[in-house]
């Protein structure tokens, strides 16, 4: 039988002239990370995840929020515009504004919108309530309020509670795409990539144009790749109607 890794002494070398490994720390879970570790092996135990991928023009995106930020006594930032075409688009595709426990696609009312923060314990997700009923405003208002709060510890567990949807953006760290994973019970999670300019055709050649990518991972057991998409075109279409969710000047 070969020797294992535990039966070799990691700091010396072998007389065959293996690569040794020599100990630099050794770091056990803190109990958020282990909490955090085990929602998402249970998350990948349980659901079978799909990813898609679409990308999307953003200079009205980013247009519409240049014009809030100065239309608005908030910040105004692009993620929350985003969670107003999101919003929409969960009300045309009420079957992702959802969870699946006990074999049951149960799906809601409210758009409980969980909205992943980074901070160093791990990744926390706080919920925005029933975003569909709020202005511009008051969501961009709540969401830096939240995320301040769990960023200094001021949180608790029912802050936590009740996602129907889950966002995850990791665009502010120039990603360009990746594989959100599923916040159980819920049955899907975008993620947001960074903003970036791409030549594209234009009406006198080429012409470079701001382009958004979107990661979307869903529960094959509730929907399907084909509504995946169907929910993709529906956030594109918003996407590129930014303008409407901006207040009148």
């Amino acid at each position: 039988m070969p020797p294992t890794d535990a039966d070799t002494d990691e700091s010396t070398p072998t007389s065959s002239g293996e690569a040794t490994r020599t100990v630099r720390e050794e770091r056990s879970l803190g109990p958020m990370r282990q909490t955090i570790a085990d929602r998402l092996q249970e998350s990948y135990q349980d659901a079978v995840h799909v990813t898609v991928s679409r990308e999307v023009d953003a200079e009205a995106l980013m247009r519409a929020t240049e014009t809030a930020a100065d239309r608005l006594d908030v910040d105004v930032s692009v993620l929350d515009i985003i969670l107003c075409t999101l919003s929409e688009t969960l009300a045309d595709h009420p079957g992702f504004n959802a969870t699946f426990d006990d074999g049951i696609h149960r799906l809601y009312e409210e758009q409980n919108i969980g909205v992943a923060v980074d901070i160093d314990a791990g990744l926390v997700t706080p919920v925005l309530a029933d975003v569909g009923a709020k202005s511009l405003a008051d969501l961009a208002t709540e969401r830096r309020q939240i995320t301040e709060a769990v960023e200094n510890g001021e949180y608790t567990m029912r802050d936590l509670r009740g996602g129907t949807f889950t966002i995850t953006n990791l665009g502010v760290l120039d990603v360009d795409s990746f594989t959100p994973i599923i916040n159980p019970p819920e049955i899907a999670i975008l993620g947001v990539n960074r903003i970036r300019k791409r030549a594209r055709p234009g009406k006198n050649g080429v012409e470079f144009r701001r382009q958004l990518n979107f990661d979307l991972s869903f529960d094959h057991r509730v929907v399907d790749g084909a509504d995946a998409a169907r929910f993709l075109a529906t956030l594109a279409d918003h996407v590129t109607d930014a303008d409407a969710f901006t207040p009148e000047g």
